[in-house]
């Protein structure tokens, strides 16, 4: 017999025996039985329940769902209606392992059956994403299964819920009363376009396939006759189908409330961000919203926190570069570079740095822009330039902090370069990044900032530059010979390859045929050494810094992308696209 929500929450949070008891599924003596023998074998009292032949293991179930404040369903006879099944999305209901049980359309009140009542995230993140009222139900995990199997075994495809939007004329009414591409908005015809079930649906579905497939991005595009979505997978963005473009702002309007943003201001950029926890772990989507000519573009980075690589040994660095990098983030003081591009894995690499350096005897304050991960152990400062919170100013805040190890985001200015310089002298490690083409250039930057050569000597201990290359597929990966042309482009002869193999992908479904699948780093370490410091303060070129490095070991961008094509990971057009060439 289904319990009322006044019973459940009397029941909630009160030990399993009790809640069996007054489930009417077990007795006091039985109970107690259990109780006593659970003080000899450290098991669940559920599980001797079971043994013992006084309970089912649904009742116990039940149990536990209530003891979280849930009700219980037994779906072994329950058939899914049509419109029921179709308010979530197949990739939602595989994500969560959850499914819909009945849905009212005018409240919004979905009702879902989960596995356990630990699966109770699934509610928080089906209330952000979809907006709907969602109430859980524990169910027998074998029910729920056959339920998913039976109905959202083969996927709805983005196409597919495309195709019907652009068949909803109800839709297509709301958004021209919504304003798009006008001044004036109808904030009531908004509201109701955003809420409609196929653009919550659509918009579910494209986050889910996203993550799925491992973007990093996510763009809504409007343009003067269309409104796309792109997603970018290793670098490379790829278009999915186009929805109809007068629910460009429906969308918009749709992420804006996951994002806590306010709907009705279209003139001025917002950011926010969006938590969730798909497949067991921890998401998160960074907001981006820009007003444009022809409506409001919107990105979402996608930051999954359980996929990041926050160790060194894992981030790719050769073990002569590891040894090296490791030699220079355990010096005791002084300034460390990370030098990049935008998206070449700067802050995973810093991330790895500190991960390493984080124990109980070191105090690590970090100042970025934005935090993108959330780490245990360090005292993470977000920069707010609306307060005039800058790098500068948490960077000089943080030298009252008695910290060992400090993390600024980037060298933007000279105040922060300054004091960058002045915390490395009091005797602390910085770590920073700056945009740079390579390690040696990074020093005639800081000179350009203004810098005095003489404070770069007493504090910069190493340069460590990378890029982001794409990995060859492993499914489609194959041999090939290449042409003098591309050899040429790396400044090779076909003397020089002689017994070298080269591989390329021929593209399958795997890598969407592009023929790649994953990226990898390549690195650059530039140490400084005392002979290093005459020529930074002798103001040489980059070029003779540069072959001074070279001459001491260091292992440059373009020779590390050569590594990476004679071991049959990358191809000649990755390294000759992310690394230029050398003199």
């Amino acid at each position: 017999m289904a319990q009322t929500q006044a019973e459940l929450n009397e029941m909630k949070g009160r030990k399993l025996g009790r809640v069996l008891t007054k489930l009417g599924h077990a007795t006091r003596e039985r109970i107690h039985e259990a109780l006593a023998i659970q003080k000899t074998r450290k098991v669940p009292i559920g599980q001797l329940l079971v043994e013992l032949g006084y309970c089912t293991p649904p009742q116990i179930n039940e149990g536990l769902a209530a003891q979280a404040g849930l009700g219980y369903m037994d779906l072994s006879a329950f058939e899914l209606p049509a419109d029921v099944k179709d308010v979530l999305p197949a990739q939602t209901v595989q994500a969560y392992q959850c499914v819909p049980v009945s849905y009212n359309p005018t409240s919004k009140r979905l009702k879902v059956a989960i596995k356990d009542a630990n699966a109770y995230v699934a509610v928080d993140d089906l209330r952000r994403l979809m907006g709907f009222n969602v109430e859980a139900v524990v169910a027998e995990a074998g029910q729920v299964d056959a339920l998913i199997k039976k109905h959202y075994s083969k996927g709805e495809s983005i196409t597919d819920v495309v195709s019907a939007l652009a068949g909803d004329t109800k839709l297509k009414e709301l958004a021209q009363r919504g304003g798009i591409g006008d001044k004036s908005i109808d904030l009531d015809a908004m509201t109701d376009a955003m809420e409609d079930n196929k653009v919550i649906k659509l918009l579910n579905l494209v986050l889910m396939q996203a993550i799925k497939d491992r973007a990093s991005d996510i763009h809504f595009e409007p343009f003067e006759e269309e409104f796309k979505m792109r997603y970018r997978i290793d670098g490379v963005l790829y278009e999915m189908h186009p929805p109809p473009k007068e629910l460009a702002g429906a969308i918009t309007s749709r992420i804006k409330v996951m994002a806590k943003l306010d709907i009705a201001e279209r003139r001025m950029p917002q950011d926010g961000r969006v938590e969730l926890t798909v497949g067991g772990g921890p998401v998160d989507l960074r907001v981006s919203v820009l007003p444009t000519m022809h409506g409001e573009s919107v990105v979402m980075r996608v930051l999954d926190r359980s996929n990041v690589q926050l160790a060194l040994d894992r981030i790719g660095m050769r073990e002569d570069d590891l040894a090296t990098f490791r030699r220079l983030i355990n010096k005791p003081n002084g300034i460390v570079l990370v030098t990049g591009p935008t998206g070449s894995g700067k802050t995973t690499s810093l991330y790895a740095a500190l991960a390493e350096l984080n124990d109980i005897e070191t105090k690590i304050l970090t100042a970025e822009d934005p935090v993108e991960y959330d780490i245990d152990g360090l005292c993470q400062v977000q920069v707010n330039n609306e307060v005039e919170l800058t790098f500068a100013k948490a960077l000089r805040s943080f030298l009252r902090q008695d910290p060992d190890v400090i993390l600024v985001g980037e060298i933007r200015d000279l105040e922060t370069a300054e004091i960058a310089v002045q915390a490395s002298l009091t005797g602390h490690l910085v770590l920073s990044t700056l945009h740079t083409n390579d390690a040696p250039s990074s020093i005639i930057r800081l000179v350009d900032l203004g810098v005095e050569p003489f404070l770069l000597t007493a504090t910069l201990e190493g340069v460590v530059a990378q890029r982001l290359a794409r990995t060859i597929c492993p499914k489609c990966k194959q041999a090939y010979t290449p042409t003098e042309e591309e050899l040429m482009e790396l400044s090779l002869r076909p003397d020089d390859v002689v017994g070298k193999q080269f591989y390329r992908g021929a593209g399958c479904t795997n890598c969407y045929s592009s023929g790649y699948r994953g990226r990898m780093a390549i690195f650059e370490i530039m140490g400084v050494d005392d002979h290093m410091r005459e020529l930074i303060m002798n103001k040489q070129s980059t070029n003779q810094l540069r072959s001074y490095s070279r001459k001491r070991g260091m292992r440059t961008l373009r020779e590390c992308g050569l590594l990476a094509i004679y071991e049959g990971q990358t191809t000649i057009d990755e390294i000759v696209r992310e690394t230029i060439a050398e003199d």
